[in-house]
């Protein structure tokens, strides 16, 4: 009887290995011709063939486009990060052109911000941080691969250039400076500076950290389990994973000078001084009295030369070290001799004598690599569907989910591939299909037949990650900032909160600009993320992240309300209605709503907001010791104090409205 139970339960297993010899995640995509449809009106691009013939074989249609304003403000939320401003929304509604939708699409991937959007996603995979974690959490200096990471976006690097510089920068053939600074992907690891440590096991455990880190993100397979011990379920057995480990094994972790290009143009200029005063120096004879007090400038010039920031990177190790199994994961239980070598499931590794990290790199960005193409195009659809086509993005092996859609996923991965491994043009397409195009209204006919929308018959409606939130409220209140790069910036949060862990932090806010720029610049304590950005489910950065959780709680609205940040943008947006918005209060009103949600109020949502904001003005204006006390510390000159106070409220309102934080 238990033999049958048995049989039973791995029948699904058998039948996989029976038919296709090896998992189908490990078979190399195939560009599989586009189906017939029978709604050949739909599909705008190849991507709505496979999704419409998906629906068809069911009786599903798929849902109307969504309207205008809708949709370009999904766009502009899903490619920058940022809502459509009022100016470039006319625009738009006014653009007749056929394909001026298309053309907005384009803009967005030239514009800057595309890095700051798409590169924050890397990061929580890169598990980065601005500090070194464990009890200590001390600070250090990553934000030059951050730096690195969004420019990197911006220049559409081809994807596998991206991942081999990451993996081993440093190895290349007359390697730059900023290929030295991509590899800081794999110093993003933990840094443990208390006292008494053994440093060989945290020398350890970073490598180990490594390995899963890579296994995860570029082959969206687990490796936990196989530090350890073999796994029947898994694919890569426990001698295998040290094998990868020995290709990290044989690294060094400096601490390199980096400048900016602010800090080099400084450099250079004292450089030259310095030269010219040496010439000066040389050309006077030793008895020149005047020779000596030249001589006392040149040496406290030649002290004074400008910093510059350091990065923490990988180099190759010039002495190599021996790599043994670990017995159970533990190093202080070494086993026999392991030589660098990868999982006998993916595909070869090219024969050399000594296997380096580059030849690693290069072997996983190869395009005959079956996973690399699928695990990014598959995380690029979670972003934009709410889930992946392969719903357990970091699973692709026998545990995981299958496709919804597996023709499609294979043929976006060669897709990718052609395309010269480029993400804009992959954005480009997906986001230009008429499946993205869709409403995100809930429809009574598939809450039975497809309730999770896995078929695709509308798009998703999605709540905004945590930077998104605060990014969204900066550019509506005018206040944000668009400058880029740089050292981690301090944004005002509750006082103490700080405080909590064993070793206080330092948090002092920033003042100017920095205080209003993008919350992708905020430094990062890994222990302790910005209270506010955690209410709305930013990981911390202990380790890898692929995919954000979307809660729902009180303590959101909570924070868009009182934060201090929020408080302060929320003002921010009422000078702005107050002196931006034109006409009475009704077309102040109906701006400020424009300026959250991008689109007009109807009649009902008027009524609320003008009643709010009557009621509102009567209370401030019996109580100016409550508005004094609202309004303490912003700014109110050249406007009424009661209606600042006011529109205050109503600022706090628009700004914690379900559609301000939600992509429809």
């Amino acid at each position: 009887m238990r033999s049958l139970i048995f049989i039973f339960l791995a029948l699904p297993f058998i039948a996989i290995c029976a038919e296709e010899k090896i998992h189908w995640a490990f078979i190399n995509p195939k560009r599989h011709a586009l189906p017939p449809v029978k709604q050949t009106a739909w599909p705008r691009n190849p991507i709505d063939h496979f999704v419409l013939a998906k629906l068809e074989s069911t009786n599903l249609n798929p849902s109307r486009e969504a309207d205008r304003i809708t949709l370009l403000r999904r766009v502009y939320l899903d490619l920058v990060g940022l809502p459509p401003d009022i100016e470039s929304a006319k625009s738009f509604l006014a653009d007749k052109r056929p394909d001026a939708y298309v053309h907005a699409v384009d803009k967005l991937l030239a514009s800057l911000h595309y890095g700051e959007r798409w590169g924050r996603h890397w990061l929580d995979a890169a598990r980065y941080a601005d500090s070194d974690g464990y009890s200590h959490d001390a600070s250090r200096v990553m934000w030059r691969y951050r730096d690195w990471v969004i420019n990197a976006f911006n220049k559409d690097m081809p994807f596998d250039q991206f991942i081999v510089e990451q993996l081993a920068g440093d190895m290349l053939p007359g390697a730059t400076l900023d290929q030295r600074i991509a590899t800081g992907f794999h110093r993003n690891t933990q840094i443990n500076t208390e006292g008494g440590v053994d440093k060989e096991q945290f020398r350890v455990d970073s490598i180990i950290d490594r390995v899963a880190t890579t296994g995860e993100v570029m082959f969206g397979l687990t490796f936990g389990c196989v530090q350890c011990h073999d796994h029947k379920y898994d694919p890569i057995p426990h001698a295998e994973f040290y094998q990868m480990f020995a290709f990290f094994n044989q690294t060094d972790e400096p601490r390199i000078e980096a400048p900016t290009n602010e800090e080099s143009r400084k450099r250079v200029k004292h450089d030259e001084e310095v030269k010219a005063l040496d010439a000066r120096v040389k050309a006077l004879e030793d008895k020149n009295p005047e020779r000596k007090k030249l001589v006392a400038q040149l040496t406290k010039l030649k002290k004074a030369r400008p910093r510059a920031t350091t990065a923490l990177v990988m180099s190759q190790r010039k002495s190599p070290r021996v790599t043994r199994r670990f017995v159970q994961g533990d190093f202080t239980r070494p086993s026999e001799v392991v030589q660098a070598g990868t999982p006998s499931v993916l595909h070869a590794f090219p024969k050399t004598e000594k296997p380096s990290r580059l030849d690693f790199a290069n072997w996983v960005a190869n395009q005959n690599n079956p996973l690399l193409a699928r695990v990014t195009i598959n995380r690029m659809w979670q972003r934009y569907f709410g889930k992946g086509l392969v719903e357990t993005e970091n699973d692709f092996g026998i545990q995981g989910t299958l496709p919804s859609h597996p023709k499609l996923l294979d043929w976006l991965s060669t897709e990718f591939i052609r395309l010269g491994w480029s993400r804009k043009s992959m954005h480009r397409l997906i986001v230009t299909s008429a499946t993205y195009r869709q409403s995100s209204n809930a429809r009574p006919d598939t809450k039975k037949t497809d309730p999770r929308n896995k078929l695709l018959a509308r798009q998703s409606r999605l709540r905004l990650d945590a930077e998104i939130i605060r990014d969204v409220a900066l550019a509506s209140s005018g206040l944000l900032s668009h400058k880029m790069g740089g050292p981690g910036v301090f944004p005002p949060q509750p006082s103490g909160c700080m405080n909590l862990g064993q070793h206080r932090k330092n948090w002092k806010p920033s003042s100017g600009e920095d205080r209003y720029r993008r919350a992708i610049y905020t430094y990062r304590w890994r222990a302790t993320p910005h209270p506010a950005l955690k209410v709305f489910d930013t990981p911390d950065a202990f380790a890898c992240n692929t995919r954000r959780l979307r809660s729902n709680t009180p303590l959101q609205a909570l924070t868009l309300l009182n934060d201090p940040a929020f408080f302060e943008i929320s003002t921010g947006l009422a000078r702005r209605i107050l002196k931006e918005g034109q006409g009475d209060n009704t077309k102040k009103l109906e701006f400020g709503f424009r300026l959250c949600v991008s689109r007009d109020p109807d009649t009902e949502e008027l009524k609320v907001l003008n009643d709010l904001l009557h009621q509102q003005k009567s209370e401030f204006g019996k109580n100016l010791q409550l508005t004094k006390e609202l309004l303490a510390g912003q700014q109110t000159v050249g406007l009424d104090a009661t209606d600042l106070a006011a529109w205050t409220v109503v600022a706090r309102v628009l700004l914690n409205l379900d559609e301000t934080i939600t992509r429809e």
